[in-house]
């Protein structure tokens, strides 16, 4: 039986994470087109390409290929009325609700999408994904995350002690279960 392997990347650095702020959907930071070249032939030209549908993701995709679908069950959190906030404003004005947010994961108090609901999302997709070869997937570090705890059957409890950082790969693997396997990031 031929494995499935799914190499998750983290889109690259966007104004929002470098001001830790709520993203919206921005581009990225670096000069994409010209940092494709570089990472264009990462990988063997029978990769499935996938990517989350927002700029940063798509943007990022391009830097591995020119040809991609996308997945909407990659998506970014939706973090409802908070999306563009700067989170020291969010402790200088809501301090409850952040921490209500930090500390529970069924928790929707900007009105958005708890990180229950991310994990229960990505978990479904990855259910899924059973078909051999190999998916390249560029998406969100709530979506990462996800996907990790989702592999590891973790508690959503420990989704914030998981830290992704832009551009780093995650690799997980199904051969009748998801394992994580580590690999390097690519900048």
């Amino acid at each position: 039986m031929m494995a499935t392997r799914l190499t998750l990347i983290c889109h690259a650095r966007t104004l929002a994470q470098k001001l830790a702020r709520f993203p919206l959907d921005e581009p990225v930071e670096l000069d994409w087109q010209a940092a494709g070249h570089s990472l264009a032939n990462r990988f063997k030209p029978s990769v499935q390409l996938i990517s989350a549908p927002e700029t940063r993701a798509r943007q990022t995709a391009h830097l591995f290929g020119s040809q991609m679908n996308i997945v909407p069950e990659l998506r970014d959190c939706d973090f409802g009325r908070w999306q563009g906030k700067r989170i020291k404003d969010l402790q200088a004005h809501e301090p409850e609700a952040l921490q209500d947010w930090s500390a529970d994961s069924t928790s929707t108090v900007h009105g958005g999408e708890s990180v229950a609901e991310v994990c229960t999302r990505v978990g479904a997709w990855l259910d899924t994904l059973r078909t051999p070869g190999h998916w390249v997937a560029i998406t969100h570090p709530f979506v990462i995350r996800a996907a990790i705890l989702h592999a590891l059957q973790c508690p959503t409890a420990a989704f914030n002690a998981i830290d992704i950082e832009p551009l780093s790969a995650t690799e997980l693997r199904f051969n009748g279960r998801w394992r994580l396997r580590m690999q390097e990031g690519f900048l």
